[in-house]
């Protein structure tokens, strides 16, 4: 069960974080075109992320745009009691997969570059993860936010197989 969209203007104070920018070149005959490509991801450290790719002539513009994109799929994510996640899940997109393993109280966000931007923005106080694969920013990055958008609460869990969470957990 794939996490729903929401929309920006229901949540409160969004931050943003840049994760990459990188310069792209067009040769063309009267020479080279110099863009810039941002990968940001915007979340409100309360269970709601999202990660967007802006393109612009201009450092800035880019950003803004890529702000902009995230901002349209953001998701809600279930943080559990221990401000962590339900439950193990391999996140994979592209080459990359992202291996966001559950932890006690005390642990900390223990993630790379990355995948930490998307869990610091999600709202993650306890959470282990190991990337995988590729190391590319841009796939480790939707990596996460697929892992994450897949995982599903104990009550979800119960619903789907028709029964209640005292009798599932035993």
């Amino acid at each position: 069960m794939k996490r729903t969209i929401v929309d920006a203007s229901q949540l409160g104070e969004l931050e943003d974080k840049v994760v990459s920018i990188k310069r792209v070149t067009k040769v063309v005959k009267g020479g080279r075109n110099f863009r810039f490509t941002a990968l940001v991801v915007v979340g409100d450290k309360n269970g709601h992320v999202g990660a967007g790719l802006g393109k612009a002539a201009e450092i800035p513009e880019a950003i803004r745009k890529g702000k902009e994109d995230a901002m349209k799929k953001l998701i809600t994510l279930p943080i559990d009691e221990n401000g962590s996640v339900p439950h193990d899940y391999i996140g994979k997109f592209g080459s990359a997969s992202v291996l966001l393993k559950r932890s006690p109280e005390g642990t900390g966000v223990i993630a790379g570059g990355p995948a930490r931007n998307v869990l610091e923005l999600a709202g993650f106080k306890n959470i282990r993860t190991k990337s995988l694969g590729s190391n590319n920013k841009q796939n480790v990055v939707l990596a996460t936010i697929e892992g994450l958008s897949s995982l599903k609460t104990p009550e979800e869990v119960a619903k789907l197989r028709g029964i209640s969470v005292e009798e599932m957990l035993g």
